[in-house]
Parts: structure tokens; C-alpha cells; sequence
């Protein structure tokens, strides 16, 4: 999934909550961040766009440096987001581009598998023979150790690196950055770095998940806690990692992971263990799910946790979440924005608000997607390009969606809305209001950017729909060819 807004929100958030005094110096970003139309993994965002970049540590303490030729300056490897990146995954991969070195050859340092090192921001001169105005980087700086120099030989990328400089940490060259690696307490390498996923829903639950009962085989044997595990050799990040165990142990995935924190826990020989969480939404029925590891996973709330076995490390996490949730500091994905959660009237039911995309081409054909045979709701079903929204308004939960899901590019202006669907599956479901957008003009054809979520897109004539359609999608697109703008489905008579 590519790099979100709400994700670099939360990052500057976490970075912050450690460096507040720096909050006036990155006014610039968090100003941007503010403008949700900004798309700030674009590099044609000219009001300014985030770039990543890996500070590698070797065993004898020296920062990795790359001579540049365009600038001719020492600096260590960064550059650009692109749409596949994933988290500090961009980091990595400027590293491996830039250097030879592979992803796997580097361990975030401990503390720092969620939130950079350093934030920097500088202007970019404009250039004007390849369109581009002067604009501003917002410089996400993310900490690394090397395993074993020997093993990472460096091969440099032809036309932009001229060469490689392991220098002292006295002699990095950014002052934010040399005070700061000051600062980092040197510790020993881990055996393996984790991750775990804290997932909740909009009624204020969290999954947990009862641990089988096998003493000295198991950490936290037969405790409830946190769907993860340990990284593995093919785990670019620790964001795959997770992502990777919630899919072996439960068959789930969540759209939308993002940094909480780090929990320290304690191996059976009372070794502290990092272990990086992110933060999730999901509203699904634990039961659906197929449970490879452990006995059971159900939803809880920060009030049930006494009465569980549970360690206090991973229910202080719970409650910490929660804390900011009630208060408003806490988004979709952990931390967030300011704003208050307000509570709602007796007797009002909050409904999930979806948003789709009616795409009709010139010859009347519309765009449907094939699900995914894994997929929690209606596997290897047609459907329109939807998605829920986020702490964002409708319209551009749709332009977000269509960029992400399938790279297609539609302007606001061209948006309007043509039907609104008030739908239930059962009665003792969450109500939801789908709303159905067409986009008059877009630019791009339909790809497969999620691929474990949709297999295929195709355009389909309306009047010969595919027999395995989303029900409530066959109605609504019947309405739409109509003129008529409202319907419901599912609601008893």
C-alpha cells in the first residue's frame, strides 16, 4: 500500500511526542500535513513532498556517506517515495539502489523501528528545463544497523553516486543529525527484531489473542495478547513483518497499519525484547477467521483487561490507545490530529460511511473489480472500486482509493455524486451508508496496485452484468442507469 497521509501524520507525531521543542522548527510540514489534498509521497507535490533516507551504522560505529554527483556533497543515501513503498520501506530501498546494500543486511536500531531518528527540511531550487518550481523536502531520516560489512558488499548506482565514506559520527556532516547519534545508546544486536499488530474497531474493543500453553517453547505461554512475531530473513521491514503474521496466524489483513510505539518485553530469561506495534482499525468478527496459532481471539475492552492473564506491558499499550482514543489524540491508524471525539446521543447507531466509484467509459461499459478469494467480505465477487472512510471527507476517501487501488488520477472538480445506498447485511449489523461517486474525466488505466485484495479489473456492459456481483452493488448500478439517486437494501420490510 503506498505511503498515506494519516501514515506520515502519525510518523511526525511519534517523532514529536520524543523532540517537542522542534515543533516551530518543522512548521513548514506540519502545515502541510494539515492540507489533506496534499498527496506528500508525490514528487509532484510542489508545495513540498517527503523523502526517506537510511542512516546505516556499521559495527564499528561509523554513519554510511554517499558522494552525490549532482550536489558533490558526502550525504547519506535517500530520495524520493514511490506509489509501492510501504513505511521505511523507501528508505531501504533507496539504500539497496544507491548502494548494492540489501534490505536484509540492515536491523532498525532498537527504539527506532517506528519513528525516524531525525526530520530535516530544505529547499530544492527550481528547474525550470524539467517543469519544476522550487519547493521543499521534508526529510524523514531512519535508523539502521549494518550485521556484517563483509557480507554487504557496496555496488553503486551508475550516473547519481560516485562513491562511499564510512566517516566517525563526529564527522556526519547535518549538525541535527550528529547531535543525535550522540545521543543513541549503543546496544547489543538482538537475535531477531518483532512486531505486533494493535487492532481495534469502532466500538472501542481490541483483539487479543490467547496464547497456547507451551512453557519455555513460547513467550507469554497461555497470556492473552497481541497478534505477532519475529522478523524473518525475507522481511524487508518490520511493517511486512506484522503485516506477514497477521496473515499466517489468523488469515487477516488490515488496509492500514501505522506506527503506535514500542513495547519492552521480557523473554524467559528476563532479556528485554523491543517489540515495534502498529496500530490498526478492523470491524470484523474474530470467529470468521482461521486461527493457525493459538486457541481463540476475541475483542475486549480496556475495562475487561483485569480479569485477563495478561502482561502489564501489552495492557498498558491497550490502555494508552484507548486514553487518546476518548480524548481525540488517537486516529484510525494511532496517533493523530487534533480534535475531540464527541459522544453520541442515547440511542443514535453510528453508521460506516463507504464511498465507490461509478467509472463509465465512453461506450457506457463500467469499471468492476474481481475480489480477491481471501478476502473477508465477498471473496471472488465483482465489485466497484470502494473503500471505508477514514478522518477525511468523501471525496477524497474516493481519489485516495482510486490512486491507491488501482492508480487512477481523478480531480476533485470532476466528481459528482449519483446514488447513495443505506445498506445492512443483518440485523444485528453495522449499518452503512455507501456513497457512489462518477468521475466524469481521470487520467490512467486501471492496474492492479492491491493485488491481495482485487485480481483482476474489468469493464462490464451494464445491461450483462457477471452473475458473482456484490448484491447490493447490482441494485444500485440498476438505479443509476434509471436516474434514480436513492436506495435500500437489506432493511426488513
Amino acid at each position: 500500500m503506498p505511503l498515506s497521509h494519516d501514515h506520515f501524520r502519525t510518523t511526525v507525531a511519534t517523532y514529536l511526542t520524543r523532540h517537542p521543542h522542534e515543533r516551530e522548527r518543522l512548521g513548514a510540514l506540519l502545515d502541510a500535513l494539515d492540507r489533506t489534498g496534499d498527496d506528500l509521497a508525490s514528487r509532484s507535490a510542489f508545495t513540498g513532498h517527503v523523502t526517506c533516507g537510511a542512516i546505516v551504522v556499521d559495527q564499528l560505529g561509523r554513519v554510511l556517506h554517499v558522494l552525490h554527483l549532482a550536489g558533490g556533497e558526502l550525504l547519506a543515501p535517500g530520495g524520493h517515495t514511490e506509489p509501492p513503498d510501504q513505511s521505511l520501506a523507501a528508505a531501504l530501498r533507496e539504500l539497496h539502489e544507491k548502494t548494492g546494500i540489501p534490505p536484509q543486511a540492515v536491523t532498525p536500531w532498537p527504539g527506532y523501528e517506528t519513528v525516524p531518528l531525525d526530520i530535516n527540511i530544505h529547499d530544492v531550487e527550481a528547474h525550470p528545463g524539467e517543469g519544476e518550481p522550487g519547493h521543499l523536502h521534508f526529510d524523514l531520516w531512519f535508523l539502521f544497523r549494518l550485521h556484517n560489512a563483509a557480507e554487504a558488499p557496496v555496488v553503486l548506482r551508475e550516473g547519481e553516486v560516485d562513491g562511499v565514506e564510512w566517516r566517525p559520527v563526529d564527522r556526519v556532516n547535518s549538525p541535527t543529525l550528529h547531535e543525535k547519534l550522540l545521543k543513541v545508546p549503543p546496544v547489543a544486536e538482538p537475535e531477531t527484531a518483532n512486531a505486533s499488530a494493535l487492532i481495534y474497531n469502532d466500538r472501542g474493543e481490541y483483539l487479543l489473542h490467547l496464547r497456547d500453553y507451551f512453557p519455555g517453547r513460547i513467550r507469554e505461554p497461555g497470556m492473552w495478547s497481541l497478534l505477532g512475531g519475529g522478523r524473518e530473513p525475507q522481511d524487508v521491514t518490520l511493517e511486512h513483518t506484522v503485516r506477514r503474521e497477521l496473515a499466517e496466524e489468523a488469515g487477516l489483513g488490515i488496509a492500514e497499519l501505522a506506527p503506535f510505539g514500542t513495547e519492552y518485553a521480557c523473554d524467559d530469561t528476563g532479556a528485554t525484547v523491543p517489540i515495534a506495534i502498529y496500530a490498526g482499525r478492523w470491524n470484523g468478527d474474530p470467529r470468521e477467521l482461521h486461527l493457525t496459532e493459538g486457541v481463540m481471539l476475541a475483542w475486549f475492552t480496556p475495562s475487561d483487561l483485569h480479569r485477563l492473564r495478561i502482561a502489564d506491558t501489552t495492557s498498558d499499550l491497550v490502555r494508552r490507545h484507548a486514553a487518546g482514543f476518548q480524548a481525540g489524540t488517537v486516529s484510525q491508524s494511532g496517533l493523530a490530529p487534533e480534535g475531540k471525539r464527541r459522544t453520541s446521543p442515547h440511542g443514535t447507531v453510528l453508521n460506516i460511511i463507504g464511498v465507490h466509484l461509478y467509472l463509465e467509459r465512453h461506450d457506457g461499459t463500467v469499471l468492476l473489480g474481481l475480489r480477491h478469494p481471501d478476502s473477508t467480505f465477498a471473496p471472488s465477487t465483482w465489485h466497484v472500486l470502494a473503500g471505508h472512510c477514514e478522518q477525511e471527507n468523501a471525496v477524497s476517501c474516493l481519489i485516495r482509493e482510486a490512486r491507491e487501488e488501482a492508480g487512477l488520477h481523478i480531480e476533485r472538480q470532476d466528481v459528482e455524486l449519483v446514488h447513495v445506498v443505506h445498506h445492512i447485511d443483518t440485523a444485528e449489523d453495522r449499518p452503512r451508508m455507501g456513497l457512489f461517486f462518477r468521475a466524469r474525466a481521470w487520467s490512467g488505466e486501471p492496474e492492479l496496485r492491491e493485488p491481495d485484495k482485487c485480481t483482476q479489473w474489468r469493464f462490464w456492459n451494464p445491461a450483462a452484468l457477471p452473475d458473482d456481483l456484490v448484491p447490493y452493488t447490482r441494485v444500485v448500478l440498476e438505479k443509476i442507469q434509471n436516474g434514480e439517486l436513492y436506495s435500500e437494501t437489506g432493511w426488513p420490510a
